[in-house]
């Protein structure tokens, strides 16, 4: 089953998980020193927030999904919807291991696909290849070319970011 996912910037972490576990009436499954995240199951959302550099607001808003299949069917709706689609690969971000696809909407709010492959000790990897920037790990998906036909990763060290 899928999971909505919504990822917030907060000014202040300790205030915003006390503030969210009232609300949700649970606390978070996944507690860093600067990342906390909720699995909740009423209603079903990954809701996550993070004091990792950006502006506070929603960074990105996305679909958790449980496998590899249901991630080919969501992108294939994203490359219907129209839009650049970009393919994160094995990536490491929010203490997660993750096979991601990024997109935006005509108003331009990022979208986040995933399927969550295995846990990680980092909020994401120091040379964080990819559409990832390192701060958020969230690409700006208008910046990005969409990967090559024919490639498996949309980069490499050498080249950069398609």
């Amino acid at each position: 089953m899928n999971r909505f996912h919504v990822h917030l910037n907060v000014a202040d972490l300790d205030a915003s998980i006390r503030f969210y576990s009232e609300l949700f009436a649970a606390q978070p499954a996944v507690l860093k020193p600067d990342y906390a995240k909720w699995m909740l199951d009423d209603p079903r959302v990954n809701f996550a927030i993070s004091t990792t550099g950006r502006a506070p607001g929603i960074d990105h808003l996305g679909f958790q999904v449980a496998d590899a299949e249901g991630l080919a069917a969501l992108g294939r709706r994203l490359d219907a919807a129209g839009g650049t689609v970009v393919p994160e690969e094995a990536t490491v971000c929010c203490y997660a291991q993750s096979d991601k696809l990024w997109t935006e909407d005509p108003q331009g709010t990022r979208w986040e696909t995933f399927h969550t492959t295995g846990e990680a000790t980092t909020y994401h990897a120091g040379e964080a290849a990819c559409a990832t920037d390192g701060a958020s790990c969230s690409p700006d998906v208008a910046a990005v070319k969409p990967r090559p036909a024919g490639t498996t990763s949309c980069c490499s060290p050498q080249s950069g970011c398609c």
